[in-house]
């Protein structure tokens, strides 16, 4: 376990560094074609690092609250949402972890996913259709792999990533749509377009293969690892087993989603309802191999 939080933290570095690496290729590229000289390209090698910075530090101080927003969450009411809070309480005090923030989304696709830069700043979120399908035995088995991916520092690594993908895919967006209403006229329209065009291919690049390439490089082993840790601490298998089949029977995708945060799920919703290419980048073992793994587990158990 000490070896996998180590593992993490090691990780999360690396990933802001070959980040950092691909955004100052970026400038180097986009200042070598916009200006066609090396003082441009140093230019734009300096304006995308500095850039860069600016989204690891974001990502690291404000990326939690920025994946609650963009996924429709709010903090769930204690009252209205007791049970929820009495077994993410209990589950804390047994992990020895602080109590994270406990989150809902207004969704009926079950799902959960757990966020924050580490234990004392992390929150648990989880849908309106898990809750509705889920007893107590079978929730609890969700938030303790939750509370696993929070104790192994699984959630930094994902949020710092997940922030990155997202900047990527808004920068590209933008530029995009300004390359579409945009009128390009006069001596260096010509080149203009070219630099526009090229922001828009690189971040696009980015958001869409570069990103998903570093969540999967992040191994599905974690994910494992999660359950299993969860059964750990709650020592029944049985409801984790229980709930992931709910998951696994379950035919509605998410009202709202968001593909960057997709890793971030106890079930990634792009591999049951996305498309041929977003199977490419499969950051979850399958169901079925998760389930058999846990099942072991109870019938070591029960022997």
């Amino acid at each position: 376990m000490y070896h996998q939080i180590t593992s993490n933290k090691r990780k999360s570095v690396i990933v802001v560094v070959l980040f950092l690496a691909v955004w100052l290729l970026a400038g180097l590229v986009i200042g070598e074609i916009g200006t066609a000289t090396t003082s441009g390209a140093i230019v734009g090698t300096v304006v995308l690092g500095l850039l860069g910075v600016g989204a690891a530090l974001y990502a690291y101080y404000l990326g939690a609250p920025t994946v609650l927003s963009a996924m429709g969450a709010h903090e769930a009411d204690p009252g209205q949402f007791q049970q929820l809070y009495n077994i993410v309480q209990t589950l804390a005090i047994g992990d020895g972890l602080p109590m994270p923030k406990v989150y809902v989304i207004d969704d009926p696709s079950p799902n959960a996913f757990a966020t924050g830069r580490d234990p004392q700043h992390a929150a648990v979120t989880v849908t309106t259709g898990l809750l509705q399908i889920m007893n107590r035995e079978e929730v609890e088995g969700v938030i303790s792999h939750e509370m696993s991916h929070i104790k192994n520092y699984d959630v930094r690594l994902l949020l710092v990533v997940t922030t990155m993908i997202g900047l990527a895919a808004i920068i590209s967006s933008i530029f995009w749509r300004g390359a579409l209403r945009m009128n390009f006229r006069g001596r260096n329209s010509g080149q203009a377009m070219l630099v526009i065009f090229a922001i828009g291919i690189i971040f696009t690049v980015i958001a869409f293969l570069v990103g998903p390439l570093m969540q999967l490089a992040l191994s599905r082993d974690r994910e494992s690892l999660a359950d299993v840790s969860g059964v750990e601490l709650t020592r029944n298998p049985v409801g984790l087993i229980n709930a992931l089949k709910k998951i696994a029977a379950n035919d509605k995708p998410p009202v709202k989603f968001n593909h960057a945060v997709a890793a971030m799920c106890i079930d990634n919703p792009e591999e049951h309802h996305g498309s041929f290419f977003s199977r490419l980048f499969e950051t979850h073992p399958p169901i079925a191999e998760r389930i058999a793994t846990l099942e072991k587990i109870a019938s070591v158990q029960q022997t």
